[in-house]
């Protein structure tokens, strides 16, 4: 059977997770923890391009725990938190606290800080460089009033016509002006 469209661009990984090697696994499991070290310089540098657009001017800037999700929308809690069977005696998978604090800590903090660090970088994009390019309409969610350029009347006219008006980083776009023939 012919996988839908949809899912043509899904990661696969469920069909292939048991037929790794339990080492390979492991050192797998070891992968994901290991960035933790690198969470501080991530924050640093997310902060850094936050208050950077501050500085410049910038309002209504997202921050961080604008990302995260509401601690009420988890589901469970230390009390009903489901564990799975180990693989082997004192497996971590047997922990609610292990659970817990991967699932309602360390995944959804992490995905919003690299959300919320990518959200600022494409607001940075849109406001020193509002030039067009092939992944550019990907930067919406960090659509600004105008860019850089667009403040500065003489730099403005020499941006080409769809940077001019481009909605990411220009709220009010100028009206063409189109010339119209009187019908005969």
């Amino acid at each position: 059977m012919k996988a839908c469209e949809s899912c043509s661009e899904r990661v696969k990984i469920g069909c292939n997770h048991k037929k790794m090697p339990v080492l390979s696994r492991a050192i797998g499991l070891l992968f994901i923890y290991l960035p933790i070290l690198t969470l501080p310089f991530v924050i640093t540098s997310a902060y850094l391009t936050y208050f950077s657009l501050k500085l410049v001017g910038a309002e209504n800037v997202k921050t961080w725990g604008d990302f995260l999700p509401d601690r009420a929308s988890h589901r469970y809690d230390l009390k009903s938190q489901v564990t799975m069977d180990g693989t082997f005696k004192l497996s971590l998978a047997q922990s609610k606290l292990y659970w817990i604090l991967n699932c309602t800590w360390y995944c959804p903090y992490s995905v919003a800080l690299f959300e919320w660090h990518a959200y600022l970088v494409k607001v940075v994009e849109n406001w020193w460089c509002p030039f067009t390019h092939s992944r550019k309409d990907g930067y919406t969610d960090g659509a600004i009033d105008q860019s850089f350029w667009h403040i500065y009347p003489g730099d403005k006219a020499k941006l080409h016509e769809d940077d001019k008006n481009n909605p990411i980083f220009t709220e009010t776009p100028e009206k063409q002006e189109t010339q119209q023939t009187p019908e005969k």
